[in-house]
């Protein structure tokens, strides 16, 4: 593109955005090339459109105008546009102006004047709501805080997106025309809206590939077998009940269906004269660009790429997948690969299966994504296995393996299933984490409404597998973990455990506590069960073990016990195959269905409590377990329970159920954006965890998500003890979660916070420092401003004083006041106590010279040395606190005791910034090592109060500037009363130019 005489081409202001019905355009500035793109975009708009834009009848451009309109400095003077295919749809512009309206001369003028034009075709879409957010944030940029806008009464559209952007604004009537001025600062509000925004388009585009009702198959082979083939006969076998087609070049002339499939065939997709919406496309790569043109030319709304050959090829396959993203957005699809297997929707209005799984699995309600298609087969054979059938335990509601993940993502899919009703459980494999940020936002609000269980691969080598072009996350994994669980995801290594824990949360409600009741017909399984629940830090009770001939009736009788005590929060039942005289049921004659009838039977009388069950060698247990219950009889039932007919088809559970068991699914519960970071907190109360009752009135600022049913209809079944109780054990820590998460606390505000110092501090300290540094380069800040800095914070550190020869260190101690300590600040010997860097307690000049002797012949010359001088704090323990910034993981605090609990045990404890007092109270009792902060073993406690106080205005400081990357403080001695921080430094950098808090985008790898 042509660049602005004025400035260079603001490439980063460029984004792919989603609209609110689920496709998506790409926002740029505008050039001077797009002149002839401008005239045709306005000859497109209609005469009353363009009278809401200039108040009086403009049918045509003059040239003047053109120039106007494409030539900007970037700066005073900016125009967006929002393309698809390459055409504007939209575009949006703003005049730096001054107090009196006129163009703006002093470049301390802070305001401008902002006017859009959206083509007729395209409005209702959002796209003038996402202009405003990019305009907004590139107006920021440019040192603009206040827009102000002219618009006639009559164009209420116009009027509503300036109000409903969440922005502080004041409204105006004069000469017939409305004025609107609002502040660009992000307010709750704003971010709320924002927010908002963006998961109802992200949701609505996952929606549209998973419910679409014409399918077309690019590279159906001619000849049975092969990708394109098997693609085809999957959505035929699921049911699938929309149009199918098949494409083929190579197809006969004259041909008109396939064979013996029956369904139309066409050598080109311009061919069909109906819209299709999902292409499915099984072509080689080389092949890839043109059909994708042929899709966007046609109107398709999403592609699905089964085809390999790109990034997991190689550098040049990696820039082919980078060219096959930028065109498949500029046509507004999106995209599902490459290299995937495919997606898959059980929902009966759709039965959709595209993908390469050869069986379409049971209707259920477990939501599941990957990334490798190799883990999706193992996921859907292992849950089938476990539950096979609609309605079945280990059924689920929509599928979605999308290979090298180009497009769609883990986060789209966590979008979509935040309110979707058919959706309880949300399981996840990852293999790379494109936007952890994002990540961690969208989880941390969807688990609290549903449970979101994750297992990560590559976990360990820093790097992403091939084809996952994204950054690498350069924490260690353990921190990923303990921020995953802060944001309430459910962790686990292996998709064993995956499948486990997911079956649980789909089938159970979430129990109250940890305390965990045991009964079962043996002794040694129900041992195995007792240890694996200390093992999990939970509370397990005496087993209750019952004869090995114990009958169904036992073995119910003894589970309404255990549910109807106020001693347990769970139930473990272990079982093996009994014998003995007169037994209800003869071994070997349909015991486990016997015995599944009756542990129903007792677990549907209270099912406000999780039961879970350990068997050994009862595989039909299991499977009659995990089956949809039968139909409630219209008389009450035998006490053994009715066992199910065999070959009876399967039906999705809330066909047969209770009617408590699942809520009317009508339509998506009323969405409400959730707050911004200050405080954190999740977008409602959470579901209780207890027996259903009358729901207590909320907010009607809170979203309402689908309720979880709470009817044990179906109870989980597990060969091992280990894995039933490391299931159960999840399923306690996450509820613990939802609990806390209702009262995730607050973000103080200290009235001695200097915010706008500190940036002005900043900004000089950028000024200054960076100058030859390469962009995103981070730069140490020198020990004397870095304090200046943090005591804006209220963050004081003891004065230091350099003594690079005993003569000024004398000076230096008498200044300060003995004792003092004596240290030196050379790296591999800083707060290394053990070998003999820190001479403490220093009471006089004569032992001062001594010490100070003793440490240079010891260890090497001042000048190796850097010795310095400090005055001597109250006795206490000693701790470390620091602050980073990831470019993956984001901002994250941590904490820990200084020395070996941190630096050789790894005893670190972290959160995401910004913490809340709560998440930081809760951080310093985390540690293992926290004991000996709350007077272990006698010794006096300390002052925890002043500790969480010191953290909570670390995490201010770098989440209200994102130019502070690095803050370390160590150690910071915590006594009895008070603390001192003995050592800090901090680093800076400047802030990329788009981040996850900035205006909504589509991320390019």
């Amino acid at each position: 593109m042509q660049k602005s005489q004025d400035h260079a081409y603001p490439t980063h202001w460029e984004a792919d955005v989603v609209l609110r019905d689920g496709g998506t355009a790409r926002i740029r500035p505008i050039t001077p090339d797009d002149a002839e793109r401008l005239v045709s975009f306005y000859e497109q708009v209609s005469d009353e459109s363009k009278y809401y834009r200039f108040f009086a009848p403009y049918p045509r451009l003059s040239d003047r105008d053109v120039h106007r309109f494409t030539h900007h400095d970037y700066v005073d003077r900016v125009g967006l546009a929002a393309t698809v295919g390459g055409e504007f749809i939209a575009t949006v512009r703003y005049d730096r102006i001054n107090d009196q309206g006129l163009p703006a001369k002093n470049p301390e003028d802070d305001q401008a004047e902002v006017a859009f034009l959206v083509q007729d075709a395209h409005q209702g879409r959002g796209v003038a709501s996402a202009l405003l957010e990019h305009i907004a944030a590139v107006a920021r940029e440019r040192g603009i805080r206040r827009f102000a806008a002219e618009v006639l009464p009559a164009n209420s559209k116009m009027i509503k997106v300036f109000t409903d952007a969440g922005y502080t604004h004041k409204r105006t009537f004069e000469d017939g025309v409305v004025r609107l001025e609002f502040d660009l600062e992000p307010t709750e509000q704003s971010m709320a809206v924002m927010r908002g925004r963006e998961q109802r388009a992200e949701a609505r585009s996952v929606q549209r590939l998973l419910t679409p009702r014409s399918v077309a198959v690019i590279g159906t082979g001619r000849a049975p077998g092969g990708v394109g083939r098997t693609a085809l006969r999957s959505l035929l076998d699921s049911g699938f009940t929309g149009r199918v087609h098949a494409v083929n070049h190579a197809f006969l002339d004259g041909m008109q269906r396939l064979d013996p499939e029956g369904v139309p065939a066409v050598r080109a997709l311009r061919e069909i004269s109906e819209p299709v919406d999902l292409a499915v496309i099984a072509v080689p790569a080389d092949s890839v660009p043109d059909v994708v043109r042929d899709c966007g030319e046609h109107g398709v709304q999403g592609v699905l790429i089964l085809s390999s050959g790109y990034a997991e090829a190689g550098p040049e396959g990696r820039e082919r997948q980078r060219a096959l993203l930028r065109q498949a957005r500029s046509y507004g699809m999106r995209l599902i690969g490459p290299n995937a297997f495919g997606l898959i929707n059980t929902a009966p209005g759709v039965r959709l299966n595209a993908s390469l799984a050869p069986q379409m699995p049971g209707a259920g309600h477990i939501g599941l994504f990957t990334q490798s298609g190799a883990i999706g087969i193992a996921l859907l054979s292992g849950l089938h296995a476990r539950g096979p059938g609609d309605g079945g335990i280990a059924g689920i509601s929509a599928f979605v393996s999308a290979g090298n993940r180009a497009d769609v993502s883990g986060n789209d899919l966590l979008q979509y299933w935040y309110e979707d009703p058919d959706t309880d459980v949300v399981i996840l494999y990852l293999e790379s984490i494109g936007n952890p940020r994002k990540f961690a936002r969208l989880a941390r609000r969807t688990a609290a409404v549903k449970p979101v269980v994750v297992a990560r691969g590559a976990r360990h080598n820093g790097t992403a597998p091939p084809g996952h072009a994204v950054p690498t996350v350069r924490v260690p994994d353990s921190t990923v973990a303990a921020l995953m669980r802060q944001a309430g995801v459910i962790r686990v290594d292996t998709v064993t455990e995956l499948i486990d824990a997911g079956l649980l949360l789909a089938s159970q409600p979430l129990p109250a506590g940890s305390r965990i009741a045991i009964l079962g017909n043996s002794e040694s399984l129900a041992l195995l069960a007792y240890d694996a629940c200390l093992t999990e830090r939970l509370r397990p009770q005496r087993p209750h073990v019952l004869t090995s001939a114990a009958t169904p009736d036992d073995f119910r009788a003894a589970l309404a016990e255990a549910l109807a005590g106020d001693g347990c929060d769970a139930v473990v039942v272990t079982a093996i195959p009994w014998v003995g005289e007169g037994a209800a049921v003869s071994p070997g004659g349909g015991e486990g269905a016997a015995l599944a009838a009756a542990l129903r039977t007792a677990a549907e009388a209270h099912p406000e409590k999780p039961v879970t069950v350990v068997h050994l060698a009862m595989n039909e247990l299991a499977e009659t377990l995990a089956a949809p219950a039968p139909a409630p009889a219209p008389a009450p039932a035998p006490a053994s329970g009715p066992d199910t007919p065999a070959g009876e088809p399967a039906a999705r559970p809330e066909d047969q159920a209770p009617a408590p068991a699942r809520p009317p699914e009508s339509a998506p519960p009323p969405r409400s954006p959730s707050p911004p970071a200050r405080p954190l907190s999740p977008p409602g109360p959470p579901p209780t965890l207890a027996a259903p009752q009358p729901a207590p009135a909320r907010d009607p600022g809170t979203t309402t998500p689908p309720p979880r049913r709470t009817a044990p209809l179906r109870i989980p079944a597990y060969p091992a003890a280990e894995r039933a109780v490391r299931a159960l054990a999840e399923a306690v820590r996450y509820a613990a979660w939802r609990r806390e998460a209702a009262d995730p606390g607050r973000v103080p505000e200290y009235d001695d916070i200097q915010e706008a110092a500190a940036g002005a501090d900043i900004d000089r300290l950028l000024g200054r420092l960076t100058r030859d540094v390469p962009t995103g380069r981070s730069v140490p800040v020198p020990p004397e401003d870095a304090e200046a800095l943090l005591a804006r914070y209220g963050i004081h550190t003891r004065p230091v004083l350099a003594a690079p020869d005993p003569d000024t260190a004398v000076r230096a101690a008498a200044r300060l006041g003995y004792p003092v300590a004596l240290k030196t600040t050379a790296p591999h010997l800083r707060h290394r106590a053990d070998l003999g860097g820190v001479r403490l307690g220093i009471a006089g000049e004569r032992e001062l010279r001594r010490t100070y002797a003793e440490l240079t012949d010891f260890l090497g010359s001042p000048e190796e040395l850097r010795p310095v001088v400090q005055s001597m704090v109250p006795r206490g323990v000693d701790t470390v606190i620091r602050a980073a910034i990831d470019p993956a993981a984001g901002a994250v605090l941590s904490f820990g005791l200084a020395g070996a609990p941190s630096q050789l045990l790894g005893d670190i404890a972290h959160r995401l910034i910004p913490a809340t007092d709560r998440e930081v109270a809760e951080q310093i009792r985390s540690i293992r090592a926290a004991p000996l902060l709350f007077g272990w073993r006698g010794s006096q406690p300390v002052d925890t109060a002043a500790l969480a106080e010191l953290l909570l205005r670390v995490s201010r400081l770098v989440d209200d500037h994102p130019e502070v990357v690095g803050v370390d403080l160590e150690p910071v001695v915590v006594a009895a009363h008070g603390l001192s921080v003995l050592g800090a430094s901090v680093r800076l950098a400047r802030p990329p130019a788009t981040t996850d808090l900035g205006p909504r985008r589509l991320p390019v790898y």
